[in-house]
């Protein structure tokens, strides 16, 4: 799909589809003056039928309107005008998409985000449509036999009305940006959508490959089980033992500095790649077990984001780390009450198999340090008390460096991808003890997610760094199943932010 500018004329257009916004009112505005003028009071006569009032997110589609040379008009309701916010765009932009998909118009254009909107600017109210255009245009059937595909949405061009050649400079790299974040989220939604008999550790470390391959940019290397053992990583490997398919550590380095600039120090990127989860010994109940093929959502966002920066070509350096593995029962398992070492040395007793996320990540995130990172962020899919915490619209963010988090909830305000901050206090380490071992892998049931981040941050004491729980963003259930493509918009807006693009 295609996003440019256009210059033409509104009322002259022979697009497919125009898209045109109007505020709550019985008349037109003076948006809609000359195409009511032209189309001989048929706006007008819309408005005053009661079948169209203009409230937010409200759409009707006129075909064939007389006196204009659009083939269709499409009427996107904006509220009152002195109530468009951030929130209220959102809300437009996904009614838009849907409305306008739902034609068989195969291009369009839209003058939407020239509406006023205070604190936002015509550049980020067409990202916000973009993104919308491309979650409302995905499909995931890939799988389906023959015949029984979805039918493609006929959209191939969306034009964006600019005044003059200043705003089509400033419209035209967001658009660009707005596309790459949309590929990303594709990728990544993609791979977290497949189901575990295909989307193993190996797959993913083939597509990440595949990625190595597509962009000269990104250099990728695997760990299989050996290395990883030279390495010392006994938590990792102790998740694995459980299940027929090896282990793999994915490495992917993003390097969009300029030939000959000095290297300095990357951002990593740590994402919880367990491509099944069914607890391990401490089995998980089978209602909607299914559903525990996306607890790699960590890792399919940091292929995500991968790709997006690697399309931008943003002048940043990156390194993607993606533990890997399943975690199932099986005579070689983890046990509870079982210790293991990790690759810093520190030793674990495990009392419940199913907290496995955080053995996988405590290695990767020692792993990190080798890279000797300006700071280091993980995504996980790591605890339900997550949801519980924050329901589905929020992430849980954590971290030992405020200036980072405030980068990152920033970010999350900005793309509409949102975080909240939960307290990292020394109080909740202490439900971490053990009597056995250096600390266990569990902190009780009060305050879940803090004491994930608790147990994470015993290995990162050396490092600036954060930790998003995506556990309620990043996939749907129920009738709507499906991966979110989530934290993929914040964490590829934070790093546009870092490059200053």
């Amino acid at each position: 799909m295609q996003f440019v500018t256009s210059t033409e004329a509104l009322a002259s257009s022979t697009t497919d589809c125009l898209i045109i916004g109007t505020f709550e009112g019985k008349k037109p505005g003076p948006e809609l003056t000359e195409l009511d003028q032209l189309s001989d009071g048929l706006l007008g006569k819309v408005l005053k039928s009661g079948d169209f009032s203009g409230e937010t997110a409200q759409t009707l589609l006129l075909s064939a309107p007389a006196g204009l040379a659009c083939q269709r008009l499409l009427l996107v309701g904006c509220g009152k005008k002195k109530e468009l916010d951030a929130r209220a765009w959102r809300k437009i932009s996904e009614a838009t998409a849907k409305a306008l998909l739902a034609t068989r118009a195969t291009k369009a254009l839209t003058n939407l985000h020239s509406l006023p909107l205070e604190g936002q600017d015509t550049a980020w109210m067409a990202s916000q449509l973009i993104e919308a255009i491309g979650q409302a245009s995905y499909r995931f059937d890939k799988l389906k036999s023959k015949g029984k595909a979805d039918k493609p949405p006929a959209l191939k061009r969306l034009a964006f009305l600019v005044a003059d050649q200043e705003q089509e400079s400033q419209l035209k790299p967001a658009l660009s940006q707005a596309e790459a974040i949309n590929q990303g989220m594709k990728l990544c939604k993609d791979l977290a959508n497949l189901p575990g008999n295909v989307c193993t550790p190996s797959y993913l470390a083939d597509q990440a490959e595949a990625l190595g391959e597509e962009f000269k940019t990104i250099k990728t290397s695997v760990l299989d089980e050996k290395a990883m053992e030279k390495l010392g990583m006994g938590a990792l490997l102790s998740v694995s033992r459980g299940s027929r398919e090896p282990a793999k550590l994915i490495v992917m380095e993003y390097n969009g500095l300029k030939k000959g600039a000095a290297k300095g120090k990357p951002i990593v990127l740590v994402g919880k790649g367990l491509t099944f989860d069914a607890g391990g010994i401490s089995l998980k109940p089978a209602a909607a077990m299914d559903e525990m093929k996306y607890d790699m959502c960590g890792g399919a966002s940091v292929f995500g984001v991968m790709r997006a920066i690697a399309a931008m070509k943003l002048p940043l350096q990156v390194v993607g780390v993606v533990p890997s593995s399943e975690n199932l029962p099986d005579g070689a398992a983890n046990k509870p009450g079982d210790i293991v070492t990790t690759m810093s040395g520190q030793t674990v007793e495990i009392l419940n198999t199913d907290a496995e996320g955080r053995l996988i990540l405590c290695d990767a995130l020692t792993y990190s340090q080798r890279f000797e990172p300006e700071e280091v962020i993980d995504i996980a899919t790591l605890t339900g008390a997550c949801i519980v915490a924050l329901g589905n619209h929020a992430a849980g963010l954590l971290g030992n460096d405020q200036a980072l988090c405030d980068g990152l909830l920033a970010a999350a305000e900005a793309s509409g991808d949102r975080a909240w901050q939960l307290p990292l206090w020394p109080e909740y380490d202490e439900q971490l003890k053990s009597p056995f071992a250096d600390m266990a892998n569990i902190g009780g049931r009060e305050a879940g997610t803090i004491t994930a981040a608790s147990f994470l941050a015993r290995y990162t004491r050396e490092m600036r760094w954060a930790h998003l729980d995506i556990a309620g963003t990043a996939w749907k259930g129920g009738s709507e199943k499906g991966a979110t493509g989530r934290p993929v918009p914040l964490l590829t807006r934070y790093l546009i932010q870092r490059a200053g693009k």
